[in-house]
């Protein structure tokens, strides 16, 4: 066995789990305690900055200067008694991931002196750097200044000796180089589109918000093993491996006991997160070996982002207490399940009503089924932009593999509620609606409780899915900002409110009753996308042949994909509703090409230098020995004896040279190709190039380094295999 795998091998034997001592058995005495929350503002602020504060996160008022001195006094106070001694701005740039630069409390003063300050100024605004960002040519190099400007909806808090206030991130021009700021302009349009639709049927709602459960899948591998991996700590995944005898085909590790040591690993990152106020609930064994999941309780969607994006940032840290690597990658490993991370959507109103959840009279049904089949319209006139929400480089490992949605995008409805849409759209006509229709209608309405109470089966193929109180996108890959897709099912929902509004306020001004305008428009939109509902197999073949028949999209890399962002439909309704300029949107577009081309690029010269520097030399030195070991039963045998009993080491000298030569010929011929690539200037063309042109070398390159993999001993192997990988204990 290599040297260093032997080593990181004994290392993982040597491992003892991390003992962990929860604080209390009762998670509610140390929930939130790590956060400025609503009972630490009520005890260290004035009654009117805590006012001024609370007025800011519910109607999203102005706290003026003045107020912000005094809370960024009690922030600094309560973020003492913690030990903190510094304190950041935390947001979350177009990288994926979250960005901080931390300053100290404490200013020199006269005599030498120091005194610890932390003004409003500091904390409503802090500059950074936005040209080192990905800025999409918004920022040039010499004009470096952005600034990060608080959000008061999201709660500071304080890991380790840090303060981190969430933030937006703004370039010095105001153009949006994050993810918060368009993500908080949706959820206020939806607001609005959505409150305006709830008068028809309720007149004390008043407020209406987005609610957001994400599940986060992921898998842990022994840190000595991550790094005796040059592919995983480079690019996130394995470019080489061939798959173990024992993979997930026993379907054994899915809801099996969780491994001790993995516990441990848990037990020890939902304590930091229940500290920091995330409400983290559930947590499992998934498909693949040594893949879990972890879910929390549903919130608001801002907060529920920013906990997303901060449980990452504590998994990984925590996990290297543990000598474990968390790998969020959406296709880690080739031949097992990736990861996802499954958005659950919904709306609620400050009456405590889920708009997506029906009721027990035929009038909360009819708001139900409004909200619900205005949502599924909205996926069916935007299916394509909803596809490039959840693109990346990652995420076309994994779907359409057999084990996530595919890349056509619909939506799941469940047989009885698709059979309820199918008999509201036959029953309502184009005219007016006789009484006994009426009644018929309504009384069919009625029953929908009591359907989806039995109704309860889940399709996991499908990208789209109503779950009984909400829709499940299932598309997004697990290592995506939950933001991304959000910002476009938020914009593309109240886009489509407020269409509704119009047409059936139209109806209603031509003397129509209420109900019946509404019956009418809800018809016309269940007719209109109808080709978007599907109920089978999304993995199925058969299922791409009718996709197509249909008219729908499939559009499996993300070079195509991303399209949709820049399209004259997404210009226009990004536009429309202020959540970002044609400038904006292009440079998102620009960012997203870049990252996809870097990410290709990264993963061509990693499997260059491996293949190279490794997997060749590995497999030369490896046949030498064969050659001397022909050489040596020639000599004792003699050339006759030798011709029958020498065949098997001649064949494998043989096909070992025939992957040498492959792999050597197709990284040469992939090098070649990412030059031509690195020449283009358009970042589109460039994109596809890397797409069309380069990566289609990495599964042939693979396929032969697998199979040396199975032909060279073990002992000589130079990387941690999948058996050693995936089976950590």
């Amino acid at each position: 066995m290599a040297f260093h795998r032997f080593k990181a091998l004994e290392t993982v034997l040597s491992r003892t789990p991390v003992n962990v001592t929860l604080p209390s058995n009762k998670v509610s005495e140390f929930f939130g305690e790590n956060v400025f929350g609503i009972d630490a503002m009520r005890e260290y602020l004035s009654e009117e900055a805590f006012n001024s504060v609370m007025s800011a996160i519910e109607h999203g008022s102005r706290i003026d200067r003045k107020m912000a001195d005094q809370v960024a006094a009690s922030m600094k106070a309560w973020a003492s008694s913690k030990g903190a001694t510094h304190y950041t701005h935390w947001f979350q740039p177009l990288t994926g991931t979250t960005a901080e630069k931390h300053d100290a409390f404490f200013e020199p003063t006269e005599g030498g002196r120091a005194v610890e300050r932390f003004g409003g100024s500091q904390l409503v605004q802090q500059e950074s750097d936005a040209s080192s960002f990905p800025n999409g040519g918004i920022r040039n190099t010499f004009e470096a200044r952005g600034y990060t400007a608080w959000d008061p909806t999201s709660p500071a808090f304080v890991i380790g000796k840090t303060l981190c206030i969430p933030t937006i991130f703004v370039s010095y021009t105001g153009e949006a180089l994050d993810f918060k700021t368009p993500l908080l302009k949706t959820l206020n349009i939806l607001d609005k589109a959505a409150v305006d639709v709830c008068q028809y049927f309720d007149k004390n709602v008043t407020k209406v918000n987005v609610t957001l459960g994400w599940e986060q899948e992921y898998f842990l591998v022994d840190e000595a093993l991550y790094n005796s991996r040059p592919d995983l700590a480079m690019t996130g995944r394995t470019l080489f491996g061939h798959s173990p005898a024992k993979g997930q085909q026993l379907e054994d590790h899915y809801f099996g006991s969780i491994p001790e040591r993995a516990t441990a690993f848990m037990r020890d990152f939902e304590m930091e997160s229940l500290k920091l106020g995330i409400p983290i609930k559930t947590r499992h064994n998934e498909v693949a070996p040594n893949q879990f999941e972890c879910a929390p309780v549903f919130e608001e969607c801002n907060l529920a982002v920013d906990h997303n994006q901060l449980l990452m940032d504590v998994m990984e840290k925590i996990a290297r207490r543990h000598n474990f690597c968390v790998l969020f990658h959406e296709k880690p490993f080739a031949s097992v399940n990736g990861s996802g991370k499954h958005n659950n959507w919904s709306m609620s109103t400050n009456t405590g009503k889920n708009l997506l959840s029906p009721g027990k009279t035929p009038k909360t049904n009819l708001q139900f089924l409004t909200f619900f089949i205005n949502t599924v319209k909205a996926v069916h006139d935007n299916a394509d932009l909803l596809r490039a929400s959840i693109a990346s480089a990652n995420n076309d490992h994994r779907l359409g593999a057999n084990e996530a949605p595919p890349a056509i995008m619909s939506v799941f409805l469940g047989t009885q509620l698709s059979s309820v849409l199918d008999e509201l759209e036959t029953k309502v006509k184009s005219g007016k609606m006789s009484p006994d229709e009426k009644t018929a209608l309504k009384l069919g309405i009625g029953k929908i409780p009591d359907i989806l109470l039995d109704n309860t089966d889940r399709n996991r193929t499908s990208p789209f899915a109503f779950t009984g109180n909400k829709f499940e996108f299932r598309a997004v890959g697990s290592s995506a900002n939950c933001a991304g897709p959000m910002i476009v099912l938020n914009a593309i929902v109240a886009d489509q409110l407020i269409q509704f509004k119009k047409d059936v306020d139209a109806l209603i001004s031509e003397n129509v009753d209420k109900d019946e305008a509404i019956f009418q428009i809800l018809r016309k939109y269940i007719v209109a996308s109808k080709k978007i509902r599907f109920e089978g197999n999304g993995y199925g073949e058969e299922w791409v042949k009718e996709a197509a028949k249909r008219g729908l999209s499939n559009i499996k890399t993300t070079p195509l994909a991303l399209a949709a962002f820049i399209s004259k439909q997404t210009m226009n309704l990004f536009e429309r509703h202020n959540i970002l300029s044609e400038r904006e949107q292009h440079a998102r577009y620009d960012i997203y090409l870049e990252t996809y081309t870097k990410k290709i690029q990264i993963e061509s010269r990693v499997i260059a230098d491996l293949a190279m520097s490794q997997i060749i030399p590995t497999a030369i030195k490896y046949q030498s020995s064969l050659i001397e070991n022909v050489k040596g039963l020639k000599e004792i045998m003699g050339a006759s004896d030798f011709k029958k009993a020498g065949q098997i080491q001649l064949g494998m000298i043989s096909e070992i040279s025939e992957h040498i030569n492959t792999i050597k010929t197709k990284v040469d011929e992939m090098t070649e190709g990412r030059k031509k690539a690195n020449a283009i200037t358009d970042v589109k063309k460039q994109a596809v190039d890397y797409c069309e042109k380069v990566k289609c070398y990495f599964d042939v390159i693979r396929y032969h380094v697998d199979k040396l993999e199975l032909l060279i001993d073990d002992e000589s192997w130079p990387l941690p295999k999948y058996r050693e990988l995936l089976f950590t204990k």
